[in-house]
């Protein structure tokens, strides 16, 4: 469950484990803070919506925040200490320390004792729009980010595990007309859209 009761109905019931789950937005629209949701949500027992599991959560944006999570678990009546001890948690710098990372993740849910329910990427492209700046790198990137997919695709059906990624979201020229606006789209093209079994659009509320 993600602890939303709207968001639940739009998902059939929940976050699915082996798939790959996409949040894409604009700032400040609420994906980080439903990502800090989930790493408690997960930790639950079935009988409170949760998959009773650990929890890895990496980080690309810097925005990942301990005291929000420990917020989230005290308001479900969960120890903050024993929720951030089931969170395993990364801050991730480029794409290929972000391969690296999915190395050592796969490497822990192989070993530890306890089952893993959740892997989270807050943001998915954040270290790819970095590394690949240039038009005339596109290429290369989408082929890297395809290699990362397939790994998480990968872990996510080895493991059970959910896998949740956030994105940001680019002016779609073309996606409108003169009468209607377009949407903003994801950044990361067919490659991206091609793994993610779900995908989710947040936009901010109106006041």
């Amino acid at each position: 469950s993600s602890g939303a009761t709207k968001l639940d109905q739009m998902l059939g019931g929940g976050v699915d484990s082996c798939a790959i789950t996409e949040l894409f937005g604009e700032f400040r629209c609420g994906k980080t803070q439903l990502c800090h949701s989930l790493a408690v949500m997960a930790q639950l027992p079935p009988n409170m919506g949760g998959a009773n599991g650990k929890v890895v959560y990496i980080d690309t944006e810097g925005t990942f925040r301990p005291e929000r999570l420990r917020q989230i678990a005290e308001s479900k009546g969960v120890s903050a200490d024993a929720a951030m001890d089931n969170i395993i948690y990364a801050r991730c710098y480029t794409s290929e320390h972000l391969v690296q990372l999915l190395v050592e993740a796969a490497s822990l849910m192989v070993n530890d004792e306890d089952r893993f329910a959740l892997l989270i990427v807050d943001s998915i492209m954040g270290v790819f729009r970095v590394d690949y700046s240039g038009r005339g790198e596109l290429s290369e990137r989408q082929q890297h980010l395809g290699r990362v997919m397939s790994k998480l695709q990968k872990m996510s059906e080895e493991f059970n595990v959910a896998v949740l990624l956030t994105n940001q979201v680019m002016a779609d020229p073309g996606g409108g007309c003169a009468f209607m606006p377009s949407h903003p789209k994801p950044v990361g093209g067919h490659i991206l859209a091609h793994f993610s079994t779900t995908r989710v659009f947040l936009r901010k509320g109106r006041a």
